[in-house]
């Protein structure tokens, strides 16, 4: 431990306390660790600082502690024994043990080595020499033995043998002894910081200090202190989900402290788009636009999700948002994740706005030259009154004449930086965040903490309930056979192909092979979707889709999210069980929506495992996305619930959910008291959140308090 740590208030010239350099130095700082092996520990900490090593949790440990006598130590089990080297038997034959045998008062024991170097054991294990081994104990020939012990050492050498040693994971090429090693040797550059967690709510939980905690979680007292609910594990968990909901709040603060706008709700517009539509809005949609308006009326910046399962809706109150601002003479953007979503709000906005009289652009990344000239110009001048497009949006050459609204689609593809630079292309920009994902009410804390919420849990009427039914693999051509006769009705259907293991060539080879399965019967009836596409290729193979020139589309899961071709019925998931709940949900939800009765078929290997069965029995007992999420989270956990390619959620190393959900919501209380009492952090628990949050790394936050 450090005891000389440099007080708190010397920050260094990224503003981070220097007590904290100690922390973000690279673990090749540490004796033994190269740059081979800190490309390694990169690879499996998620990063090469000090910081990374010490997040590394260990998944298992093994208690060197039990010091038996030789005739006292059972099969089976790890000992640390003290014996005396009497012998060497070493072996010619190369594949042949080399064997030492040793001795205490009670009796004998070999310990056995394959492919020994002779020379190095005569200098571990010299003869007449006490030696401390430590390893486990089997049975040969009815003889006790240890095959290459784990540990061997003079009686200096005791204390630090007898332990609890931790056991990490690993990656190829790093050794438990290494990375155990490192993490030693990271916790000797630990520093003595001030405590940022409040006095009380720490003595009540019976939490130690954060140094202190940091050295029990990489020496674990025993099997408890592995568990997620252990006092070491929960003090480490909330110190993260309290930096993470801390930031959020801050942003929250940051935002609505820069003056809103009042906007007109209602209004002509409105009364003409609603005019238009051929449905009745439901009553989920109705009181999230109340909820909508209630935010644009008053002077204080809106902050909304709108969460909306599969086919709830959303795009008719963002719509209607959107009219908000345009009523009251700003204009409105709405931003998607892909070209492919983009394309598809100008297809059904489109109509609504023409409706309207509205003047609308879109602008992706495809668009160049003289024609994104002219866009540019028409959004710069005003006279596109709504913006439709990618992250295009907020580069640089983009500049509006007076954006009143943002609406941005499937947030947690983009992070939350990317909606800060949309937003700062106006003054008080009211902000609509939409997401077909439903998220878990304990992820929509850590993502979304500093957003209100809206929900739109009801489907819209004529919606049918999706028959779902589940296909092992070796049944696949007789389902082909039924897809055939549904064809000559008439019917369209998707067939995904899974990722595997996040490769798009293997993704695409497996698509790729099935669309030339399927060509060979329906012929050039079947068309290709995939990621390494250009754009407009992609676009072409949809809009046949969409026009019926093609009846079957096969694809990777390019089609996830927002993929609208009401005539497709069929949804065909191979491998569904490489799949998460929630992207099953999502797949499914691109059928059901035209008026004819649609089918989704999950196509499963053979013994897809316990937590794939019950992941496809949930499947097929509920389309509601809500509690699909929900269960997604508690068989999956967090860190792959939306899929790892996205970048919005935050990963977290120590807090665990839903293991630590209450944890979670008594930091987000936590925060708020903190924005309420002291919003710049200046009281003395203030300053030493301040290092909380450098410590975790949410340097945006510290940004806003430096920037007012």
């Amino acid at each position: 431990m450090m005891s000389n740590a440099v007080k708190q208030e010397q920050p260094t010239s990224t503003g981070r306390p220097f007590a904290l350099d100690p922390l973000f130095r690279r673990v090749t700082d540490l004796a033994g660790i190269g740059p081979r092996n800190a490309a390694l520990f990169e690879k499996l900490c998620g990063g090469d600082k000090m910081l990374d090593l010490l997040w590394h949790k260990p998944i298992d440990f093994v208690d060197r502690r039990f010091a038996p006598k030789i005739k006292d130590a059972p099969a089976g089990r790890i000992a640390t024994l003290t014996v005396t080297v009497h012998r060497h038997f070493p072996n010619e034959r190369k594949n042949q043990p080399y064997k030492v045998w040793c001795t205490d008062e009670t009796g004998t024991i070999n310990l056995v080595f394959f492919h020994a170097n002779k020379q190095w054991l005569e200098k571990q294990l010299p003869v007449n020499a006490t030696v401390i081994v430590s390893g486990k104990i089997e049975h040969y020939q009815g003889k006790p033995q240890i095959t290459h012990p784990d540990a061997i050492g003079t009686e200096e050498d005791r204390a630090a043998i007898e332990t609890v040693e931790p056991i990490y994971p690993l990656t190829q090429g790093l050794t438990n002894k290494v990375v155990c090693k490192a993490a030693k040797g990271a916790l000797g550059l630990i520093p003595e910081l001030p405590e940022w967690l409040d006095e009380a709510h720490k003595k009540q939980n019976n939490w130690p200090d954060w140094s202190e905690a940091l050295d029990i979680l990489h020496n674990p007292p025993g099997a408890n202190g592995l568990e997620p609910h252990h006092p070491t594990r929960m003090r480490l968990a909330y110190d993260e989900l309290l930096a993470n909901q801390l930031a959020l709040a801050m942003v929250r603060h940051h935002q609505q402290r820069r003056q809103g706008r009042v906007y007109k709700t209602g209004g002509a517009l409105r009364d003409k788009l609603l005019a238009t539509l051929p449905f009745e809005l439901t009553g989920a949609q109705k009181r999230s636009i109340a909820e909508i308006d209630r935010d644009m009326s008053e002077p204080i910046r809106m902050l909304r999700l709108l969460q909306g399962d599969v086919g709830s809706g959303k795009t008719v109150v963002a719509a209607l948002a959107m009219l908000n601002a345009i009523e009251s003479g700003t204009q409105a953007a709405i931003m998607a994740p892909t070209e492919i979503l983009a394309r598809q709000h100008l297809e059904s906005l489109g109509p609504w706005l023409d409706e309207c009289g509205i003047r609308y652009v879109a602008l992706t990344g495809r668009d160049k030259g003289k024609a994104r000239e002219i866009l540019l110009e028409q959004i710069r001048s005003g006279a596109a009154q709504v913006v439709i497009g990618t992250h295009a949006l907020f580069q640089e050459s983009v500049e509006f004449a007076d954006l009143g609204v943002a609406v941005i689609d499937e947030q947690h593809r983009f992070g939350v930086h990317q909606r800060l630079m949309l937003t700062a292309k106006g003054k008080g920009v009211d902000v609509l965040v939409m997401t077909a994902t439903p998220i878990p009410r304990t992820l929509t804390l850590t993502a979304y903490g500093d957003m209100d919420g809206s929900k739109l849990d009801e489907k819209p009427p004529g919606r049918q309930s999706i028959d779902t039914r589940l296909i092992a693999k070796e049944h696949i051509e007789q389902m082909t056979d039924g897809l055939a006769r549904q064809i000559k009705t008439g019917a369209r259907a998707y067939w995904v192909c899974p990722l595997v293991e996040e490769s798009e060539l293997l993704d695409l080879a497996a698509a790729e092979e099935r669309y030339e399965i399927l060509q060979a019967r329906f012929g050039d009836r079947v068309g290709l979707v995939h990621g390494r596409m250009k754009p407009a290729e992609k676009d072409e193979a949809m809009a046949k889709f969409a026009k019926g020139d093609l009846d079957i589309l096969v694809a990777t899961t390019v089609i996830e999210v927002g993929v609208n071709v009401p005539e497709a019925t069929i949804m065909v998931i191979e491998h569904a069980e490489r799949f998460g709940l929630s992207q099953l949900h999502q797949l499914r939800g691109r059928v059901g929506r035209g008026a004819d009765k649609s089918y989704c078929f999950l196509v499963y290997a053979k013994n897809p495992g316990q937590t794939a069965k019950e992941r496809l029995s949930i499947m097929r007992e509920t389309e509601d996305g809500f509690k699909i999420a929900e269960k997604d989270l508690e068989l999956r956990g967090a860190g792959e619930i939306l899929g790892t390619r996205q970048s919005g959620l935050p990963v977290f190393k120590l807090a665990e959910l839903p293991a630590h959900s209450e944890l979670l919501a008594a930091a987000r209380d936590d925060a708020r008291l903190i924005m309420g009492k002291d919003p710049e952090l200046q009281t003395d628990r203030g300053k030493s959140l301040r290092t909380l949050l450098y410590l975790f790394e949410r340097d945006q936050a510290i940004a806003y308090l430096r920037s007012g």
